[in-house]
């Protein structure tokens, strides 16, 4: 990494931990409010006041500290910019979650680098998952490692948990149904056998689960559809604590729409199940 680039990823980190605290304060706002109206998107995805107030907040202090950046974010599209910088937003990941008043959602913010302009030939620079909440937030940029915050408490070096086989370790997942939809048609066979290998499999998922591998709690986190928004502010966060995040391939990506992270121990184990499906 360049001096320059350093430096300007350096600064956007710092806003973008201090914007994902106010925007998950607007999602407490909403938080297990039974007047709380939910809408359908196109999709059939939900969406709700608190997914749209924290990303139009996010957006509008971006624009106060870096105005020639361009934003992409779940519920309000692309915003074009000129300086090679995106800001990738969920504002709510686990919006299901959310409506039903379990505290794992959290706020998303990643940020890519790209040199012609093409969101897709991106790279990510940092990523910063919270947790409102739970009051819990981890961060990270390139080369300087990420770190976990607990409340106002000092922020610990995040590592992801000792190299173990996943047969000694925790796969988490945001929703089993989802792996039927995998077009190959393997989808529910692949999460059967990681399940059955693993020692316990559960669905603490959404990027909480990623969250969790980052911190040791966890092996291994899988997803077998993922947005870009989804995906941008995990892989600083997963590698920068040591661990491997990509596709079910093993390609270091967040354009895929799938992902896979965890301990390189069982990553390996995991992606002889997924490679091909």
């Amino acid at each position: 990494m360049t001096a320059t680039l350093e430096t300007e990823t350096k600064s956007r980190l710092e806003w973008a931990v201090e914007i994902a605290r106010q925007a998950g304060d607007v999602t407490l706002e909403y938080f297990r409010n039974p007047s709380l109206l939910v809408e359908r998107k196109g999709d059939d995805s939900p969406v709700t006041a608190a997914d749209k107030g924290a990303e139009k907040l996010l957006r509008e202090r971006i624009a106060e500290r870096f105005a020639d950046d361009a934003i992409v974010g779940e519920e309000y599209g692309q915003t074009p910019g000129t300086s090679g910088f995106v800001w990738v937003l969920d504002p709510i990941d686990g919006t299901k979650s959310f409506i039903h008043g379990v505290p794992l959602y959290t706020t998303l913010i990643g940020v890519l680098h790209t040199a012609d302009g093409n969101v897709e030939s991106g790279t990510t620079q940092l990523g910063v998952i919270r947790a409102p909440a739970l009051d819990e937030v981890i961060y990270a940029r390139r080369g300087a490692g990420a770190w976990h915050q607990r409340g106002t408490g000092e922020p610990v070096r995040a590592a992801v948990a000792p190299d173990r086989p996943l047969a000694e370790g925790l796969l988490v997942t945001s929703e089993v149904g989802s792996f039927r939809k995998r077009k190959s048609g393997q989808g529910m066979e692949t999460y059967l056998e990681l399940d059955q290998r693993a020692r316990l499999a559960r669905t603490w998922g959404d990027a909480y689960g990623y969250m969790m591998v980052a911190t040791g709690r966890a092996d291994v986190a899988i997803d077998p559809e993922m947005n870009l928004w989804d995906a941008a502010a995990l892989q600083p966060v997963i590698e920068e604590a040591g661990g491997v995040f990509g596709d079910w391939q093993g390609t270091a990506t967040v354009h895929s729409g799938e992902a896979v992270a965890g301990n390189a121990t069982a990553m390996r184990e995991v992606l002889e199940v997924t490679r091909g499906k």
